[in-house]
């Protein structure tokens, strides 16, 4: 039976960042004068090799094919990959594949440029059959560990995400995906370092409890290897 896996992919800001150098760059668009309020990520940040790009322009956009022209990423292996409107203002580059690890990227729109990092390419598998959760930096795996996901009513969803966001607590509700918490399969529960792959609501995190619903739950020392390496672009398929 063909296992049913995710990963997560997520950059730790423990490396050397590569300098530029002589090295073969490539481009997502062409540069031409735009109005633009802000590029993310900023620049010196450390991010993860999954990490979308994102355009803040300063006035409402009409023609979107000439804004997304704008744009040019620089990075010595600029992966494919696509634009998304998140609303009339601000554009989203996602990456189909990975940014280089250890290496600076830098994004030019209008006027206006950022240069971030990526760092070790942190990546978490976790196998459903197997019922485990395994870390690895820049493909060596560092730990290996039971792991618990969702049920077959709520099951985990497979494929890759990025990581969204690291919290030490989390309060996770059924309610906010319409289950009361007088239901049978109601909860209200505190969680320890939680890292977000969704908006909807799906984390890895430390679990000393069985079931959440669609979660990756591990064991708090997963979750202290994890969480603290983990930073925004990370990858889970």
């Amino acid at each position: 039976m063909r296992k049913a896996v995710r990963k997560v992919l997520v950059v730790v800001g423990i490396a050397a960042i590569a300098t530029a150098g002589s090295v073969t760059t490539s481009t997502a668009g062409v540069t031409s004068p735009a109005d633009v309020a802000s590029i993310q990520p900023v620049s010196g940040q450390r991010v993860g090799v999954a990490i979308p790009v994102t355009v803040t322009f300063t006035q409402p956009i009409t023609n979107r094919d000439a804004a997304e022209r704008t744009i040019a990423i620089t990075s010595p292996a600029t992966p494919a990959g696509s634009f998304t409107w998140l609303n009339n203002r601000v554009v989203q580059w996602n990456p189909m594949g990975f940014w280089p690890a250890h290496s600076n990227i830098i994004v030019t729109a209008g006027g206006a440029k950022t240069t971030f990092e990526t760092g070790a390419a942190v990546k978490g598998v976790a196998d459903i059959d197997a019922h485990t959760f395994t870390v690895s930096i820049d493909d060596q795996v560092v730990r290996e560990m039971p792991a618990s996901m969702g049920k077959s009513k709520y099951p985990t969803p497979i494929g890759t995400f990025a990581a969204l966001q690291k919290q030490s607590t989390v309060i996770m509700d059924s309610r906010t995906i319409g289950i009361p918490l007088d239901d049978p399969e109601g909860y209200r529960l505190t969680v320890s370092d939680a890292v977000r792959v969704t908006w909807g609501g799906i984390y890895v995190h430390s679990a000393p409890w069985s079931v959440v619903h669609r979660a990756i739950r591990t064991s708090a020392t997963v979750a202290s290897i994890s969480a603290p390496t983990t930073r925004p672009g990370t990858t889970t398929p």
